[in-house]
C-alpha cells in the first residue's frame, strides 16, 4: 500500500495541504471545523509523513489535534525555503509553500516526530510564559535601580511583586503536572539527582527536551546544538563552533553548568582537565553543558539516580 507524503503550510486563517504522490491540493480552515475536515480527507490514505513548518500561534492547535494521531514532521523555515531555491522554485505562496514541503518530505525521508502528549503542550506553554515573566522581572529590577520618583518607584515595586507571584504560581502548576504524571515524575526525580540540576532546570529540560531518555549519545548533543561543527576546506581549518538546536534548552543549562563544574566531581575534573591544557574557559563550559545533557539522557534512558564515581 503507497504511503503518502504531505505537505502543510499553515498561516492564520487556513491549511494548504498538498499530496506528493497523486498530486492532490486542498485548502482547509485553520479552525476546529477545518481539522475535523482534514482529518477525514487524511483518513483515506496512509500517511507516512505530514511535514508542516511552526507559525508561532498558528501552528500550535494543528499540532494539538493531529500530534497524537498522524505521523507530523515539523522542520525549520529556512531549511524548507533553502531546499526550496536549491530545487529551482522561486516562487512563494501558501500553495507552493505547501508542495515545497512535501517534495522535502520526500526527498529527505524525514522521520515522524514522537507523538506530542497534551501534557507536553500544556508544559510547553507554561514555561514561554515562565520565560517571558522572567526577562520581565529582570526589566523591572533593573528599573528599580535608575530611579528616583517616589511614585515610580512604588510603581515598579509593585509591578514587581504581582510578577513574583505570577513566577510562583506558574512554578507550582508545573511541579503538579508533572508530579501527576508518574513517569514524568520519576524522571525528574532522575533529573534532580545529579549535582547542578533543580527543579525548575529539570521541569525546563522536560518540557523542551520530552524525547529525553530515548536519543542516543549524539543525538541530545545535536538537538541541544551543543555538539560542535567543524568547518574545513581543503588546507584551511576553521575554528569548530556551536549552534542550531533547541536554543532555550541550550540556555537553560548554562547555569546548571556552571554550578556542576565545582561542585559535580566527574565534571569538574573534566573541566580542571580542558583548562588545564590551555582551553578557553567558555570551551570548557560548553563541553560541560554537553556532557551534562548527555549524563541525564544516559540517567533517564537507564531508570537510575546519579551516583558519584567509585575508586
Amino acid at each position: 500500500m503507497t504511503e503518502y507524503t504531505i505537505g502543510v503550510d499553515i498561516s492564520k486563517s487556513h491549511l494548504d495541504v498538498f499530496r506528493l504522490e497523486d498530486d492532490e491540493a486542498q485548502r482547509f480552515d485553520n479552525s476546529a471545523a477545518g481539522f475535523r475536515s482534514l482529518k477525514k480527507w487524511l483518513g483515506t490514505a496512509a500517511a507516512a509523513r505530514i511535514v508542516f513548518e511552526p507559525t508561532g500561534p498558528y501552528h500550535k492547535a494543528f499540532e494539538t489535534a493531529l500530534g497524537e494521531t498522524f505521523p507530523l514532521v515539523k522542520v525549520n523555515p529556512l531549511q524548507a525555503r533553502r531546499f526550496a531555491e536549491a530545487y529551482g522554485t522561486r516562487a512563494k505562496t501558501d500553495a507552493v509553500d505547501a508542495q515545497m514541503l512535501a517534495r522535502m518530505g520526500a526527498a529527505f525521508n524525514l522521520e515522524p516526530q514522537a507523538p506530542c502528549s497534551k501534557e507536553t503542550l500544556v508544559l510547553r506553554d507554561l514555561h514561554v510564559a515562565r520565560a517571558g515573566l522572567i526577562k520581565d522581572r529582570t526589566r523591572l529590577r533593573n528599573r528599580a535601580q535608575t530611579q528616583d520618583i517616589p511614585l515610580l518607584k512604588r510603581q515598579t515595586k509593585a509591578r514587581l511583586t504581582q510578577v513574583e507571584r505570577q513566577i510562583a504560581e506558574l512554578d507550582a502548576e508545573i511541579a503538579a503536572l508533572i508530579q501527576a504524571h508518574g513517569a514524568t515524575a520519576r524522571n525528574r526525580d532522575i533529573l534532580c539527582s545529579m549535582p547542578g540540576i533543580g527543579a525548575v532546570t529539570a521541569a525546563a529540560m522536560l518540557t523542551l527536551l520530552p524525547e529525553i531518555g530515548t536519543l542516543q549519545r549524539k543525538q541530545v548533543a545535536s538537538l541541544t546544538g551543543l555538539a560542535p561543527i567543524t568547518r574545513q576546506s581543503g588546507q584551511w581549518q576553521g575554528k569548530s563552533f556551536i549552534g542550531g538546536g533547541r536554543k532555550p534548552l541550550r540556555d537553560a543549562l548554562y547555569m546548571p553548568a556552571l554550578v556542576a563544574m565545582r561542585f559535580n566531581p566527574d565534571l569538574k575534573a573534566k573541566y580542571d582537565a580542558l583548562r588545564t591544557v590551555g582551553k578557553p574557559a567558555k570551551v570548557a563550559i560548553v563541553v560541560v553543558m554537553r556532557k551534562l545533557i548527555e549524563m541525564a539522557n544516559a540517567l533517564v534512558k537507564a531508570d537510575r539516580m546519579w551516583a558519584p564515581k567509585t575508586a
